[in-house]
């Protein structure tokens, strides 16, 4: 604000004034400056101030923040003279005053800077030169400056006129520079232009350019009330047409459910696509009769629409410590799938904004991957939402029924997230390797929008009609095997591996988790029941034959309900299950590899490893010779590959007959007969080939195997060696049987850090590239 005279003239302002800094603001003259003190120096340097002339010298800081104390490097050259009009304590260490710019000074040289500063100054005398440019100049400022304060709320309409009033140039400029919204640099700027006319331009740039400023910020603020005002125009006047059916007795209740839904539909802040497209099935419903066909289906999809969490997010718990401890009490082991959960979290920590993966928990049945999903959307402190896929054929099911069926509902990704009612939950879609396609459609294909971070954002259910984000999902989903999963769909996920448990494993696992659930789900207590390690190790070989955990359950639960029909009968308080125990509750033991490997004994008889979806299994191969007249007989129900793979072996044994010692013309006079028992079960691959060729060539050398030796291996004509998969899984399986040495190809050598410490221990590893090796390990050959 200005004044019409200088209190206090030039010429008497002294040559050395006591220097106030002023934090973000500059005092131009004749402008009056309201200001709060509180630096102890500055309330000293008011305090004697007023005891004299009230006379300070006023300039700006050069830094934002705000110091204790300044110092002369802290402050900028030129700043103006000042008198204090009016002073007023508040409390002890806080002052307020106001101030009266007088006119411009340099500072010369800084004579005290203790207590306060204290510098020697030159004043500026101003030179009011006006000539019809600068008369023009100040025209045109004015008119700019009035269209600033037309467009700005912060500045009364009084100021415009005031401005229109001043004939000083220099003045109407400082005025107009200290009103307008700049920053402290600019404004210093300012002071610093002693000549008028540089002066003039320059707040004439800095006018224009906070012109342009309002004019954008009017723009949007006028979009963003357009928009608004649209809809709140639109509830009012509904509102009041509602009121005045009331008040006519013309109101029924089908307009109470469009209104209903209106509010609802308000509420709710849809996107734009998905508003339109309710809106207009809002409208189709406020012109149906109640009794009409059309108008059930209309309010079920409205229902949907509004009741679907198109904003609604639960809060990530972006704890790595907490989350890591949720996953281990719920999971022994699975450390892969548990490092890649919190590597997710810490990115999604790093970067909330990042897109959710999409994990792929593959393994066999009986492993924990149903229920790793629901821990990790603990661990992460999401909801947990899962859909089965298995036996799906109809693409309907993923993306929806079209609104034109009868009972049309929306896809089981929709029903997902309206049941978890969050827009970014754990979904599980579970077995995903056993769904199927007929002539309603092929739900994998289906699945690839889903699945995919490039295309989820914007997924569309023909139900719903309008498109739904799912890039804040985080998608698990679980398979037995790979094979039956599409290659696109496959290629978008990313495939965690989830082998079988050891002996080991199984034991810890069911001591921390299976017998304390069984336990309690059988009303039995800590000191009713007591079942020994040794016994859990005794079910777990003699009772269960899996990669998984399901069977051990239910025999502990087997043995629980027996220890449970004690206590009810009142024949024990408590019970000890150890290994003689077993037997009363389980009966006799049903796997025996004690009794299994004893075939192995006989010459044509070998043990191979098998990958199956349950996880490594222990294969027996069994050859024999008969008169004949050299044909080859393959029984078990074998695959064409394995097949392949028995001529193959057979073809290398009759060319490298001499070096095995073998009559050459055996295979004119004798047919053979390969058998692979289980004979129920198909079998098929190329990694019984190693198994195939030393069955043959054990029975023609009259040679038996180790009993604790098995195989597994693909083999070419020329007794090259091949790489076979599911290493681990075989490799547990064979530990099970009790199994010390394996043979395995060499390529398979890197495999060994997938599998556990204590399997490599006790198991001796063979690993060949070449028949030869074979024979000289199996046969001695």
């Amino acid at each position: 604000m200005a004044q019409d005279e200088q209190t206090v003239s030039l010429d008497r302002i002294p040559e050395e004034l006591p220097i106030l800094p002023l934090h973000n603001v500059v005092l131009f003259p004749k402008m009056v400056l309201p200001l709060i003190v509180m630096q102890q120096e500055s309330i000293q340097l008011i305090d004697e101030a007023m005891s004299g002339d009230r006379l300070v010298g006023a300039m700006a800081t050069r830094h934002t923040g705000s110091e204790s104390k300044y110092g002369p490097e802290d402050l900028y050259t030129v700043g103006c003279s000042a008198v204090i009009l009016k002073m007023a304590k508040t409390e002890e260490n806080k002052a307020q005053i106001l101030l009266q710019g007088i006119g411009r000074f340099n500072i010369q040289k800084y004579t005290e800077t203790d207590p306060y500063l204290k510098a020697r100054i030159e004043n500026v005398e101003e030179e009011e030169n006006r000539d019809k440019e600068i008369e023009a100049m100040m025209a045109n400022l004015v008119s700019q400056y009035q269209k600033v304060v037309q467009m700005s709320s912060s500045l009364p309409d009084e100021m415009g006129s005031m401005a229109k009033s001043i004939e000083e140039p220099g003045t109407l400029a400082d005025m107009i520079t200290s009103t307008i919204d700049s920053d402290t640099k600019e404004k210093q700027e300012v002071l610093e232009l002693f000549d008028i006319r540089q002066r003039l331009e320059k707040v004439t740039r800095m006018v224009s350019y906070q012109i342009d400023i309002l004019e954008i910020g009017n723009k949007i603020q006028s979009q963003v009330k357009g928009d608004m005002e649209k809809h709140q125009r639109e509830y009012y006047l509904r509102q009041q047409l509602k009121a005045i059916q009331q008040e006519l007795g013309e109101i029924d209740e089908s307009g109470s459910e469009v209104e209903e839904y209106r509010t609802r539909l308000y509420e709710k802040n849809l996107p734009e696509e998905a508003h339109k497209e309710a809106e207009r099935e809002l409208n189709r419903l406020a012109r149906m009769h109640p009794s009409s066909a059309e108008y059930t289906v209309a309010l079920t999809y409205l229902d949907w629409m509004t009741a679907l969490p198109w904003n609604e997010n639960t809060p990530d718990n972006l704890d790595l410590e907490s989350a890591e401890k949720v996953l281990e009490n719920d999971h022994y082991g699975l450390e892969k799938a548990k490092r890649r959960i919190l590597e997710y979290l810490a990115v999604l920590k790093l970067n909330p904004e990042t897109k959710s993966p999409i994990l792929c928990f593959v393994g066999p049945p009986g492993v924990g991957k149903t229920s790793l999903g629901n821990s990790i959307a603990r661990a992460l402190g999401r909801r947990f939402v899962r859909v089965a896929l298995g036996g799906i054929r109809d693409e309907a099911e993923i993306r929806g029924h079209r609104r034109t069926y009868v009972g049309a509902l929306p896809g089981r990704i929709i029903q997902g997230l309206r049941r978890a009612s969050s827009k970014n939950p754990v979904f599980m879609l579970d077995e995903i390797d056993k769904v199927g396609a007929d002539f309603r459609g092929d739900p994998s294909s289906a699945l690839l929008e889903v699945l995919d971070p490039e295309q989820n954002y914007s997924f569309t259910d023909h139900y719903i009609d309008a498109p739904f984000d799912l890039s804040k999902v985080m998608f698990i989903t679980t398979a037995n095997i790979l094979d039956t999963i599409p290659p696109a769909l496959l290629d978008r996920m990313e495939v965690l591996r989830l082998s079988g448990y050891t002996q080991e494993e199984k034991t810890r696992i069911a001591t921390r988790f299976l017998i304390p659930r069984q336990r309690g789900g059988h009303g039995l207590k800590a000191d009713n029941i007591r079942i020994t390690k040794g016994a859990v190790k005794h079910i777990i070989t003699g009772y269960t034959r899996e990669a998984g955990l399901r069977n051990l359950e239910r025999e502990i639960a087997s043995v629980c309900r027996g220890v449970a029909a004690k206590i009810a009968r009142g024949e024990a308080q408590f019970v000890k299950v150890g290994m003689r125990e077993v037997r009363e509750y389980l009966g006799p033991v049903r796997f025996s590899f004690d009794e299994i490997k004893k075939r192995v004994s006989t010459p044509g008889v070998v043990m191979g490893l098998a990958w199956t979806e349950a996880g490594g299994d222990v294969l027996f191969v069994e050859a024999t010779a008969m008169k004949g007249n050299g044909k080859l007989t393959l029984t078990g129900q074998l695959g064409e590959v394995m097949k392949e793979s028995a001529n193959a072996a057979l073809s290398y044994i009759r060319a490298n007959a001499g070096v095995l010692k073998i009559d050459e013309n055996f295979f004119d006079t004798h047919d053979l007969h390969v058998h692979v028992p289980a004979g129920a079960v198909p079998k098929d691959g190329p990694s019984a080939g190693v198994t195939l060729l030393i069955a043959i060539a054990s029975l023609l050398t009259n040679t038996p195997t180790s009993k604790d030796l098995a195989m597994s291996g693909e083999i070419t004509l020329r007794g090259q060696v091949m790489p076979v998969g599911g290493v681990k899984e075989k490799a547990l399986a064979a530990h099970r049987a009790g199994i010390k040495s394996i043979i395995l190809p060499k390529f398979n050598e890197k495999d060994m850090e997938d599998i556990p410490q204590n399997v490599t221990e006790e198991i001796r590893f063979h690993f060949v590239d070449k028949m030869r090796q074979v024979l000289r390990i199996a046969l001695g050959k």
